[in-house]
């Protein structure tokens, strides 16, 4: 398996993206803690993983809270270490109004919390990676290129691109990759085409899209080292 002995922390966990890309990084032997603010919604997922024979951990944490990321980082880390973070906690962002209309806190609230967000976990995991000198970060947001009603989601994005070209140039030569994953939209939780526990509609960790999931061992979660059509796995072995 590809992430057997491996530690894996996923914030946001309780959601369709955060729950698939921890069931897979469960199926190739990781050993995942889902973070998240919703306890009953993360249990859940600890449960199907535990039932499909995988080690999960939940833990209750807002990743706008530093002390608290990093409280949780710390003891994760103290258990051997973190190999892999994925953060695919929402922005929060409001689309569909013009900017003519919108309120500029609205606008702004996205942008914020992306990067807050993003710069605690990587910070909080980050101090634990650059010290064993190795690890992957990985960072999921939307597209390139603006279009109209997006709101602060553009801006948001924009934002992180710049953050995750930060963080790589300080953690990378430490040996830690901080790793940006394009996505174009991302289905609701329940999206999953009337197959029982979205087995046949996970999305793709890379691009948001619901894809029909790989057997164990044979698709590309971010962190392995597996190929993928939509990403350059070179970029995030572990």
């Amino acid at each position: 398996m590809l992430l057997e002995a491996k530690t894996a922390i996923v914030y946001g966990a309780g959601g369709a993206i955060g729950s698939a890309v921890a069931r897979a990084y469960a199926r190739e032997g990781a050993t995942v803690h889902l973070a998240g603010r919703t306890r009953s919604a993360l249990e859940e997922v600890a449960q199907r993983i535990r039932h499909d024979g995988g080690a999960a951990h939940v833990a209750q944490v807002d990743v706008l809270d530093r002390a608290a990321v990093a409280r949780h980082a710390d003891s994760v880390a103290a258990d051997g270490g973190i190999d892999v973070c994925f953060n695919a906690t929402s922005n929060d962002d409001v689309q569909g109004t013009p900017l003519l209309a919108m309120p500029f806190e609205e606008f702004l609230r996205p942008v914020t919390k992306a990067v807050t967000a993003h710069f605690n976990v990587a910070v909080a995991v980050g101090r634990h990676m650059t010290r064993r000198g190795r690890g992957v970060i990985l960072v999921m947001a939307g597209g390139r290129e603006a279009i109209p009603r997006l709101g602060g989601s553009h801006v948001a994005w924009a934002a992180l691109a710049g953050l995750c070209r930060q963080l790589a140039a300080e953690f990378g030569p430490y040996g830690v990759r901080v790793t940006w994953l394009l996505s174009p939209g991302s289905p609701g939780y329940d999206d999953h085409d009337g197959q029982p526990n979205g087995a046949a509609a996970a999305p793709s960790p890379a691009t948001g899209e619901p894809e029909t999931p790989a057997a164990p061992g044979t698709a590309g979660a971010p962190g392995t080292d597996r190929k993928s059509t939509r990403l350059n796995s070179s970029h995030i072995t572990i």
